[in-house]
């Protein structure tokens, strides 16, 4: 049998918090030289700690006291932060959120990459901090979490129903919420609605564990064009509970374009698998970028912060330094978006992905916007991106690469080497994996530029544009 591993209760005291860490923690340093990632902290901090975790060469734990607060603290504006997993960096300004997701992006290029870097970019803020982002996705639960003090409290909880996030880390524990920051004004009326109606209908909850109930998870896309669409997962099909609701939303918000439901019996909830059926209006919604216009699916990918998807797109283009007679590249193109926005300054594009749904969506987007210089192929990238494909559709002048968290494959990477393009602008939302593949690139590429750019304000999330140019 094996050994369970030792919970490290440890205490120390007045341990300064001196820099940002991994998913959203904070680290604080001993005089001994002892790590420890806290939760609840923020650099400049000086604090007491408690540990409940050792690793090998760090703990985790929590702030107890605080003997000294950080000029780098903000006034959290949710009531929930701190159990709610969706803005970790609320208690931390705006500035300091830059400061800090820009010294990830370079210590992830120079550490892992070992790259030669050319001077930063400034990292690219958000004009919007809060209600930014156009798609959110809450979950139904007939349990809701308590917190420790209703647990502590002598009130006895009645009401358990809850619509809310996952608690982080707990796939069957619901945190409801009274507020949310992240999405527009009318997301939230729409998301408070469902749970009033539901609630005074007695239309059940689902409980993951039991396997019971009736609403599952609630989605809702919210456009810069102002369209929305609601997408509500029900466990069972009871018609007269889920035509109650869908009635409710049509009537009590006009402005919903696409209302669409799906009966899901899986264990799990995504929908990548099930059927959407369209109630009322389109089964899908349009986004705006630069005059083009690109049709959303429940299914389809966009970047959740449309103001600064433009951004990040136009710091791609300019990166890329497209005259009009380039050969252009798009791996892992989705739906088309960078290969439709770069190509009135291309020649050609060749956009490449996996997903056949969102290929289709590309070659319509594509029509609809009157584009004629792109062609989408799909497929596995590693599979695809191979020399027969090269010599069927011309060897690039400049390759957009914009991968998954995961980073490139290596066999992605091989035939980017092979192939010696003459410029790449490789696009991430984690630079450590970029910086992966970058090291393997290195011998062959120079870094000439790169940014990073804020899409998820509140959060430690980052994403990193980089121009690679062949050494001369």
């Amino acid at each position: 049998m094996s050994k369970r591993r030792k919970r490290a209760h440890k205490t120390f005291e007045n341990v300064p918090v001196v820099d940002a860490g991994a998913k959203g923690k904070s680290v604080a340093k001993t005089e001994d030289g002892a790590v420890i990632f806290l939760k609840n902290a923020v650099p400049g901090d000086i604090v007491d700690i408690k540990t409940f975790k050792k690793r090998k060469s760090f703990f985790e734990g929590e702030a107890t006291a605080f003997h000294k607060l950080s000029e780098r603290r903000a006034a959290p504006v949710c009531k929930h932060f701190g159990t709610c997993g969706g803005c970790k960096w609320q208690h931390m300004g705006y500035d300091s959120q830059l400061y800090f997701k820009q010294k990830e992006v370079v210590e992830n290029l120079t550490r892992i990459g070992h790259l030669d870097l050319p001077e930063v970019t400034p990292i690219a803020g958000s004009s919007q901090q809060f209600y930014y982002r156009n798609k959110m996705e809450f979950s139904f639960s007939d349990s809701r979490w308590l917190t420790l003090q209703e647990i502590q409290s002598d009130i006895e909880i009645k009401d358990k129903k809850a619509l809310g996030f996952h608690i982080p880390g707990m796939w069957d524990k619901i945190l409801h919420l009274d507020e949310c920051h992240l999405h527009p004004e009318i997301g939230e009326h729409i998301r408070l609605s469902v749970h009033a109606f539901a609630k005074a209908e007695n239309i059940s909850y689902y409980a993951p564990r039991e396997k019971t109930g009736i609403l599952r998870t609630l989605m809702l896309r919210m456009a810069s064009t102002g369209e929305i669409m609601v997408v509500l997962q029900f466990f069972k099909d009871d018609e007269q509970a889920r035509v109650s609701l869908l009635e409710h939303l049509k009537s009590e918000f006009p402005q919903i374009k696409s209302l669409q439901y799906i009966i899901n019996e899986k264990a799990n909830d995504t929908i990548y698998d099930q059927e959407v059926i369209c109630y009322h209006g389109r089964d899908h919604i349009f986004e705006e970028m630069e005059g083009l216009q690109f049709k959303i699916s429940a299914k389809s990918f966009y970047q959740t912060n449309s103001q600064q998807a433009h951004e990040l797109y136009r710091i791609t283009r300019d990166f890329a330094g497209l005259t009009g007679d380039e050969h252009v590249y798009d791996l892992y193109t989705g739906t088309g978006t960078i290969a439709q926005f770069v190509a009135k300054k291309a020649k050609h594009v060749v956009g490449i992905e996996t997903v056949p749904v969102a290929i289709e969506d590309a070659i319509a987007n594509a029509e609809r916007n009157g584009i004629e210089n792109t062609t989408f192929i799909v497929g596995d990238m590693k599979d695809v991106f191979t020399v027969d494909f090269i010599e069927e559709h011309g060897k690039p002048d400049v390759i957009i690469t914009d991968p998954p968290r995961d980073g490139m494959h290596k066999d992605v990477v091989t035939q980017l080497l092979a192939l010696a393009a003459p410029r790449i602008v490789y696009v991430s939302c984690n630079s450590a994996t970029q910086a992966r593949d970058l090291a393997l690139l290195k011998d062959l590429y120079d870094v000439v530029k790169y940014q990073p750019v804020d899409m998820f304000p509140q959060t430690h999330h980052v994403e990193s544009v980089v121009l690679l140019e062949l050494k001369k």
